[in-house]
């Protein structure tokens, strides 16, 4: 988790876009959001978020292969307050462990 979120960014996600889509609605929260193709838009309280993303090709290393989907976020109407405290929650859900 950071500690601060920046008002765009992007970063690389290591799943599937059906693995992303199955975790989103829960990441989102009580946020009302709509996807439409490889793009959603959420309204978090007066502000929104944009997501775009797109498949890129797999991270390869030694025998393993990894998916990677690149995810870019983009606030807008929202403060550092406001976008963190959303952040704090989505990185939350979106967060997979090993074991």
């Amino acid at each position: 988790m950071q500690s601060s979120y920046a008002e765009q960014f992007q970063r690389d996600m290591g799943c599937t876009e059906a693995e992303w889509l199955g975790w989103l609605p829960a990441a989102m929260g009580d946020s009302a959001w709509q996807r439409s193709q490889a793009t959603a838009e959420a309204t978090i309280g007066a502000g929104k978020l944009s997501l775009y993303w797109q498949v890129m090709p797999p991270r390869v290393i030694a025998l393993m292969r990894m998916p990677v989907l690149r995810v870019n976020f983009a606030f807008q109407g929202l403060d550092a307050d406001a976008r963190y405290t959303f952040m704090k929650r989505f990185d939350l859900y979106m967060q997979r462990g090993g074991g």
